[in-house]
């Protein structure tokens, strides 16, 4: 599995960035797909998923601001970022989740694209 993120950059608070995630592969044959992000001495933290069903899921801070959107056509997820803060300034990390299972035994395997950078000056 390859994930390629890209659409990382600098923007001045109160603007807008897009980002997008490449897979390899079928986004849907992937129980999560979706975005992380680490800020310098922070631990990594979910920003958005999208579930192979559809359900969605955003951290707190960025609900109603971001946008998560699959693109069927093109194996692709985007996270359409408004309004950012200086706070949302981190290098964000395509990320996808799938369980497979062998006997009784769940195996979770989490797939990672390279870091883009995301700087949002105040």
């Amino acid at each position: 599995v390859q994930l390629q993120a890209s659409g990382g950059g600098l923007v001045q608070a109160g603007g807008s960035l897009r980002l997008s995630c490449a897979a390899s592969e079928s986004t849907f044959s992937f129980d999560t797909i979706g975005w992380y992000r680490q800020a310098p001495g922070k631990q990594r933290e979910l920003v958005a998923t999208i579930g192979a069903g559809g359900n969605i899921n955003y951290e707190y801070s960025v609900k109603g601001r971001f946008t998560i959107s699959r693109d069927n056509a093109k194996n692709t997820v985007n996270l359409q970022m408004n309004s950012l803060k200086p706070e949302d300034t981190a290098v964000y990390y395509c990320n996808a989740h799938r369980t497979t299972h062998k006997g009784w035994t769940r195996y979770g395997h989490d797939y990672w694209g390279q870091g883009t950078l995301v700087t949002v000056s105040s």
